[in-house]
């Protein structure tokens, strides 16, 4: 099969399009023949080895994530799937680019339903399921405040509108071309991180400072200052890492990685094939193209996913 491969940690230029064999499906493993695929910021780090010493990787190393496409093999021990089930998964920290990959029966696979094509299908998990986790991990709820640091990334773009669903009051980072967007998202207000002082605004938005910031975008000693946007006792929550605690008695929450609960995966597809929850893939690429999909996904600013379509089967 024909896949998208770092043969070993190296700068983003030097991955290619490669023929490897086609996987097979162990005890409780799936083998799906993918339509879809999204790309998603530690794809780079996994590239790169930038984050090596966090996320180790074997080479050669099949890039990409989150897939979406119809499954053609099942393994041992595994129910409640068959061949020519349309799917959407998180493969771990592989795979994803390539004709067929593998996927774990459980949370991190489900059952694609019908209007929702493989496209959007493939830009919600990782992302997705990363902001539920986020926004359970400190307790998101009806009346709180909460300011979205990145809300027109991949998980941003869901952090807002599960925030928003849940009844929160949204203020979120954006340009003034994407003021609108996140608006649609469902944020109340938004702010223009490019010329104004994020902690500052949302201060004066929200008097004492939020009830929670989402902090996708800094990490490490970084988050002390946009700690700051919180109110004394409040919580900062990251997927990166950094300090347990801040100033004014502010709570550190970092969930490096994400472990969803049964369902959550199947009620993100659900929410977009209704239409509740909005899917926005900012670049498509043809599988030919897909390592040119990487190099502007690292260069370009663009807006919610970016999506590789499946080699020619």
């Amino acid at each position: 099969m024909r896949a998208l491969v770092a043969t070993a940690y190296q700068p983003l230029d030097g991955i290619t399009l490669a023929d490897l064999p086609r996987p097979t499906a162990g005890p409780g493993e799936v083998v799906v023949r993918v339509e879809a695929a999204a790309l998603n910021p530690l794809d780079l780090a996994l590239i790169t080895g930038a984050m090596k010493d966090f996320y180790p990787v074997e080479h050669p190393l099949v890039i990409g994530m989150d897939a979406a496409g119809t499954v053609v093999e099942v393994g041992p021990d595994v129910t409640g799937y068959a061949p020519g089930d349309p799917v959407l998964a998180f493969t771990g920290q592989a795979g994803a680019v390539a004709e067929y990959t593998v996927a774990v029966a459980g949370p991190r696979l489900a059952r694609r339903p019908p209007g929702l094509d493989a496209a959007r299908a493939a830009a919600i998990p990782e992302s997705g399921m990363t902001a539920v986790c986020l926004l359970r991990a400190v307790g998101v709820g009806a009346g709180q405040s909460v300011l979205v640091i990145g809300a027109t990334g991949g998980i941003g773009l869901y952090a807002v509108q599960l925030a928003s669903a849940a009844g929160a009051r949204v203020i979120a980072t954006a340009t003034p071309q994407d003021a609108d967007y996140v608006r649609e998202l469902g944020a109340a207000e938004s702010i223009d991180y490019r010329t104004a002082d994020v902690v500052q605004q949302t201060l004066a938005l929200v008097t004492g400072g939020v009830d929670v910031v989402v902090d996708l975008i800094n990490r490490g000693d970084g988050l002390a200052a946009t700690a700051r946007a919180a109110r004394p006792g409040g919580r900062l929550v990251s997927p990166l890492f950094g300090p347990s605690g801040f100033d004014r008695d502010v709570t550190g929450v970092y969930i490096g990685s994400f472990v969803p609960e049964p369902g959550d995966l199947e009620d993100l597809a659900s929410r977009a094939a209704d239409g509740r929850l909005r899917v926005e893939i900012g670049a498509r690429y043809r599988f030919d193209d897909a390592v040119r999909a990487v190099a502007d996904f690292a260069g370009k600013h663009i807006r919610g996913k970016v999506v590789v379509a499946s080699a020619p089967h």
